[in-house]
């Protein structure tokens, strides 16, 4: 326990910022139950240069290899709010990541700050001090290009599927499994054709859900996802397709999938085909 702090606190010393976001993953507006400008505070508290990331200072807009980045952890359930926060460096690599922090509370803004407030004192037994090793070292020209993160995905759900979901959507076995949906269709043998020529422009074109992210918990041959209320927003029953569920709501129907590491909810709506990106957490 002692060498594995003692590596700890040498791998933070090498670092001179903590780059804070204003918007956590996860969350839909900035400083939502100001977790950002806590966060913030927690890390002056503890005696760390903590800056927003819209307002670095000029040495690290330079170099952004002198500053980690503090990435929120959420792995809240119905009840319980779980909160911590992972630092990455310049390379996207894990540096230190503190303990979870749990609360019960029901408002969210008293139990974020209290389950962070839990989660910082993985800091208690590290005594910070910037060695100025970061300085000696040659900046790293670092890209965000393309650099997209699902909310709420976790990375085992991003590795495992490296399946074409949109060919087998566009199937003519899998067209057939959708008829089986309580929605009217008329689909029909030439349509398939139009149907794999179109399906990774849905994928391409799908629109943000505004059910916020979504909890899974296990029922019986799958999943219901719950908001954050919680009211169950969908059920998701398993298929012989890995990654693949047909999805019933109250109010609607169709099928739960998962391509290129986000998830995905289809349905008919007026005839139309709508494609929606989900944010699960399971």
């Amino acid at each position: 326990m002692v060498s594995l702090i003692g590596m700890a606190q040498d791998q933070l010393n090498d670092y001179k910022y903590i780059i804070v976001p204003k918007k956590f993953d996860g969350f839909k507006k900035e400083n939502q139950y100001q977790t950002s400008t806590l966060v913030k505070f927690l890390f002056t508290e503890k005696g760390f240069q903590a800056v927003y990331e819209d307002e670095l200072p000029s040495e690290l807009n330079n170099n952004r290899c002198l500053g980690l980045v503090a990435n929120l952890i959420d792995d809240s359930s119905m009840f319980t709010t779980k909160a911590g926060v992972v630092l990455e460096n310049c390379k996207g690599q894990e540096v230190f990541t503190t303990a979870i922090g749990k609360s019960k509370e029901k408002d969210y803004k008293l139990a974020y700050g209290q389950a962070l407030r839990n989660a910082f004192k993985s800091f208690d037994t590290v005594n910070y001090s910037y060695n100025g090793k970061a300085d000696t070292s040659e900046p790293v020209r670092v890209s965000f290009k393309d650099d997209v993160k699902q909310v709420g995905e976790k990375a085992p759900y991003e590795s495992k599927n490296r399946q074409p979901m949109v060919e087998q959507v566009a199937t003519k076995e899998t067209q057939s499994y959708k008829d089986n949906r309580p929605q009217p269709s008329n689909y029909k043998s030439v349509q398939s054709s139009q149907t794999v020529a179109a399906a990774p422009s849905v994928v391409i074109n799908a629109s943000k859900s505004d059910k916020g992210t979504l909890y899974a918990q296990e029922i019986p041959n799958g999943f219901q996802l719950v908001d954050s209320t919680p009211k169950i927003q969908l059920k998701i029953f398993k298929t012989s397709l890995p990654n693949y569920f047909l999805a019933e709501g109250d109010e609607e129907n169709g099928v739960v999938f998962q391509q290129g590491g986000k998830w995905y909810f289809e349905q008919y709506v007026d005839g139309k085909l709508k494609t929606e990106e989900l944010a699960i957490k399971f």
